[in-house]
Order: structure tokens, then C-alpha cells, then sequence
């Protein structure tokens, strides 16, 4: 055959498994067809491949570790989708069953929380091998959602007594006084993400019971200053944020017993001019220190709308061309 005919053939037998690969209206389909530059038709238990010899290889692999994937869940979500073709074309196809049989906990609606890319699988072995991990990558990518998944996780397994949440309350320098209400109406709207995060992972009620014994606490950064937090599962978000002197203030409230684990995304620095981040002299600082790791999540790790990594790469272009 020409280079330009090549074809092969694959059998499936179960039509379910088929049914999930194609898609709606075939729409997964049509996206192999057009990130692989191939053909793909369907003829009973019969897939076919049409191609050249290297794209056609590709989307072989590419469709039985896309089976893998839908054997384990019975689903195929985009994300999962687009990324697999990402490792495939990056030659890490095999790399896929990585990502299968790591779930850390079953939320309260039932869903299982795992890493999706190999990023966050990176990113989450660290959190299991170090007391104090920092996770820093841009918007999107899990940071602060599988922090929470491992400090549930860890709670309910009694390898920590409390949670406990927090980030800087006012991105330029934690001033509340100016905004309206009580101490928890100023402090909530920056917040609010840990919340959304709780409620989702351990559902309202569990997050309400917990939130009464005093076993979860949300609280600013400027709350944490003189304290001694032993047996805690401790999440410092948004913490580049956070100035020299809050975090050297956050790091050293590590009792024994306790996990750390703090978040950011320096790209979005929000403290006032002349300000020095926090988040990005501690990660110079303590690279070299044993027993804390440093995971840098890239747009390739995102997980939301595939918006979120078109943007993020349009402003990389701007920014550098500036």
C-alpha cells in the first residue's frame, strides 16, 4: 500500500465499549480523525484505520488506550479524551495506565477523585511521600481540589485529627476592616473556593458536623500567626499571595503529626508593587530541603474547560512578546 492508503483493522466485540470510543453523534471520532489526520470507519465489530503508516500506528494505540479507559469507568469524558491523544503524540501512550486505578476518595455523590494527568499523578505521589509539598501551576490544574481530596482522605483514615483551610483573606495585605459585616462576612467571599471545594468532596451536611466539632477550619492567614498546629492536615491556597514574611510566618506553625501542603499560581500575583512573593522565594529557598517536594503543574495539567488552557497559552504569547 501507498503511504497514503495504509489501513488497518481492529476487532471489538462489545458494543458497548464502541458506543463510549465513538461518541455522540461520533463527535470523539471526529476529533481523533482531525488531531491524527486519519480515517476511521465502523462496520459491525470491525474498526478501521486509514492513514499513513505512522498516523495510522498512533491511532491504533490511541484507541486501545482509550478501551482501557472506558473498561474501567464505562465513560470517556473530553478531557480524558484530548489528553490521551496528547500523550500518544507525545510517544507516552503507555503511560495511561497510570492515571486508572489511582483514586484517593469518593466524594459524597459518588464520584471518584483521581489525578488526570500525569502532572497531577506527580503531583499527588508527592503529597503521599512529604510532610510539606508545594504545588504551583496555573489556574485549573487541581492544585487546590486534590490537596483537599488527600486531606479528607487522610482525615477519614486517622492519619490527622483536623483539617485545616487556609489563604490570604485580601490579596493586598489581608485588610478587612473597610469591607461590611461581621468577621465571617468579611473573611467568606475570599473563602469561598475552599468552601465550594469541602462541600463538593464531603457533601453539606458531613462538612456542617465537621465544621461544629471544630474538625475543619476555615480561617485567613493572618488567623494562623502563634500557633502550633500538631496532627493537622494543614492547605495554604492562593499563596502567592502571600508576602516573605507570611509565609516563613505559615511554615514554621507545623506541628508534629502534620502535612502541609501549599498552592499558588505565580502568574497571578496580586500583591501590591515592590512586593515580594512569598510562594516564589519559599520554592527557591527550600528546593534542596529533604522531605518537601515541589510540583510545578503546567497548562498541559488543566482539567477544566478547554477554554482554560487556549487562554492561558494566548496571554503566554502576549506576555512574551512584551
Amino acid at each position: 500500500m501507498t503511504k497514503e492508503n495504509y489501513e488497518r483493522q481492529l476487532t471489538i466485540e462489545d458494543i458497548q465499549l464502541i458506543s463510549i470510543l465513538f461518541g455522540e453523534l461520533d463527535e470523539n471520532i471526529k476529533i481523533i480523525e482531525e488531531k491524527l489526520n486519519i480515517k476511521i470507519a465502523l462496520k459491525q465489530d470491525k474498526i478501521t484505520i486509514v492513514g499513513d503508516e505512522v498516523s495510522v500506528t498512533m491511532g491504533e494505540e490511541l484507541i486501545e488506550e482509550l478501551l482501557k479507559i472506558i473498561k474501567v469507568q464505562k465513560r470517556l469524558s473530553k478531557q480524558e479524551l484530548n489528553y490521551t491523544i496528547q500523550l500518544v503524540l507525545e510517544g507516552k501512550g503507555e503511560r495511561v495506565k497510570d492515571l486508572l486505578n489511582d483514586v484517593i476518595c469518593i466524594t459524597s455523590s459518588g464520584k471518584s477523585i483521581k489525578p488526570k494527568t500525569l502532572g497531577q499523578k506527580r503531583y499527588v505521589d508527592s503529597i503521599k511521600n512529604n510532610d510539606l509539598v508545594f504545588g504551583i501551576g496555573p489556574a485549573g490544574t487541581g492544585k487546590t481540589y486534590l490537596a483537599m481530596a488527600m486531606a479528607v482522605n487522610a482525615f477519614k483514615n486517622k492519619e490527622v485529627n483536623r483539617i485545616i483551610l487556609t489563604r490570604p483573606a485580601v490579596e493586598a495585605g489581608e485588610s478587612l476592616g473597610f469591607l461590611p459585616g461581621d468577621l465571617k462576612d468579611k473573611v467568606d467571599p475570599y473563602l469561598r473556593p475552599i468552601y465550594d471545594a469541602l462541600f463538593d468532596i464531603l457533601g453539606f451536611d458531613t462538612y456542617l458536623r465537621l465544621m461544629e466539632r471544630g474538625l475543619i477550619e476555615v480561617a485567613p492567614l493572618a488567623y494562623m500567626r502563634g500557633r502550633t498546629l500538631d496532627s493537622a492536615y494543614i492547605i495554604l491556597d492562593e499563596a502567592q499571595n502571600t508576602t516573605n514574611e507570611q509565609m516563613k510566618m505559615f511554615l514554621t506553625r507545623m506541628g508534629f503529626g502534620s502535612k502541609a501542603i501549599i498552592t499558588g499560581d505565580i502568574t497571578q500575583i496580586d500583591l501590591s508593587k515592590g512586593q515580594v512573593s512569598g510562594l516564589v522565594t519559599a520554592s527557591k529557598v527550600l528546593a534542596q530541603v529533604k522531605g518537601i517536594g515541589i510540583c510545578n503543574l503546567t497548562k498541559h495539567d488543566i482539567v477544566r474547560h478547554p477554554l482554560i488552557q487556549r487562554i492561558i497559552e494566548a496571554y503566554e504569547k502576549y506576555e512574551n512578546k512584551k
